[in-house]
């Protein structure tokens, strides 16, 4: 069933990046069928694509292996395992470049195109299993948020259990250019609502809302048929505006709860997850497979054709590209997810991992970047941040060292969410100064502890 008859539900502050004619820069994919993208003849697979330990390689070189197989064991409880994408021959264990931007632990596999599954990979019964099986079922399969944040899953469903009466499925992709999870909503809404009802029995919810923006309503039909019946099940329509998909203001859009600050979604007794995430939950029952691919959107204003590729984890953006018809003219900004909090790439050889929803290249005159900005104090940057803090008053006191009054003020609290700096006329580059005190605090916060654990220790052994 539908929320409230004709209501539209939002949070207060936030932004619409792009023309209204054309909300979110969509256009020119949210037309196009997902394309299957052939597997390449090598994937790279970095050990450290999730949040926690990274995992710890359990092949050498050598090594044949089968797709699906388990290749690295999850390094601790926050932490994730890694699966072949391919079958073939383990070629090299060694660091290779992330898109972090940095050299990572990774595991290529030459690929001899046969696609071999390994004897894990087969249907599993979901009703004959008991909650803890299947909940390792998904911790097995490596399974992280596929929204960009890439928490492992499973840690997040067992921190729930008992806290949690409401599941949100996170369908808002309000970043401009990113139809990834549009597509698999319009092409693939069995898998879906089919994971979002294990997931209903997993966790013992009472309710599970479908939060979509109202710009992507040619999705409604098919979503409302199949949880027709269900009472549990809800579609929400949100309004089209950024960051509607964030974690806290899209459960305040929905619930009218505020996760309190410096806690958890569960602290208000919601989960979220996204969309590609409840339907990885759906196939790893169905068909036993654990993460090996993802749907990529790859647009922007250098790529030639614009699509939504379906590719192996470990494919290297090249390919990406080159599936796309490659480049207008040499871009210059290369962006791994959306415009406004995507990560920037230097090179096409890093590979796609689990939290790449979109791959973006831009070129013409885009860069909006002036030097030594000054801020107006127009005040913009308060009334658009979504977590109501002072992103004016944070940037001066950032700049300045003043660890203390930033935090204050919010800093902590920030999410990073680019709103702030995108309406602000003066373009000054605020989230990265937010980044830059983030660390530095953490940074005086952490030497202050190691200051007072060894005056601890020093006056103890005085004693």
């Amino acid at each position: 069933m539908r929320g409230e008859t004709s209501m539209v539900y939002t949070f207060r502050g936030g932004i619409h990046p792009g023309p209204h004619s054309d909300p979110g820069y969509k256009a020119a994919t949210n037309t196009k069928p997902i394309e299957l993208l052939p597997a390449p003849d090598q994937v790279i697979l970095p050990v450290s694509m999730h949040i926690g330990a990274p995992a710890s390689p359990i092949v050498k070189v050598g090594d044949i292996v089968d797709m699906g197989q388990p290749i690295a064991e999850a390094g601790g409880f926050v932490s994730a395992p890694v699966h072949a994408t391919v079958s073939g021959k383990v070629i090299a264990v060694e660091p290779r470049l992330h898109p972090n931007g940095s050299k990572v632990l990774s595991i290529v596999i030459e690929n001899d195109h046969e696609d071999r599954l390994h004897e894990s990979v087969h249907p599993y019964d979901f009703d004959a299993m008991s909650n803890e099986e299947r909940i390792e079922l998904i911790r097995s399969a490596g399974m992280v948020g596929h929204g960009g944040a890439t928490f492992p899953t499973h840690v997040k469903i067992q921190s729930g259990i008992g806290k949690v009466d409401t599941i949100i499925v996170n369908a808002a992709e309000c970043e401009p250019y990113i139809t990834s999870d549009h597509r698999l909503l319009l092409e693939r809404p069995e898998e879906v609502i089919g994971g979002l009802k294990m997931l209903v029995k997993i966790l013992g919810v009472s309710t599970a809302i479908i939060g979509i923006e109202e710009n992507k309503a040619d999705t409604f039909p098919k979503i409302e048929q199949l949880i027709a019946g269900d009472s549990t099940l809800k579609l929400y329509p949100l309004k089209c505006k950024y960051p509607q998909g964030a974690e806290k203001q899209l459960i305040n859009a929905c619930t009218g709860r505020e996760v309190p600050s410096g806690k958890l979604p569960a602290d208000a007794g919601c989960a979220v997850f996204n969309v590609d995430t409840v339907g990885a939950i759906y196939r790893r029952f169905v068909t036993g497979m654990p993460v090996v691919r993802r749907v990529v959107t790859v647009s922007g204003s250098a790529i030639v054709e614009p699509k939504n590729l379906e590719c192996r984890i470990g494919t290297q953006l090249e390919r990406l590209v080159d599936a796309c018809g490659g480049f207008k003219e040499p871009p210059n900004k290369l962006l791994m997810g959306g415009p406004m909090m995507g990560n920037p790439q230097f090179s096409l050889d890093a590979p796609v991992f689990k939290g790449t929803n979109a791959f973006l290249a831009f070129c013409g005159d885009e860069d909006k970047r002036v030097e030594n900005p000054q801020c107006i104090r127009c005040g913009r940057c308060i009334n658009a941040c979504p977590m109501h803090l002072l992103p004016m008053y944070m940037n001066v006191y950032g700049k300045i060292g003043d660890f203390d009054k930033s935090v204050e003020v919010g800093m902590l609290d920030c999410i990073e969410c680019g709103s702030c700096a995108y309406i602000c006329p003066a373009r000054i580059p605020l989230v990265q100064q937010f980044r830059l005190s983030k660390g530095q605090i953490m940074a005086k916060r952490a030497a202050d502890r190691a200051a007072a654990e060894a005056k601890a220790k020093a006056e103890a052994e005085k004693k």
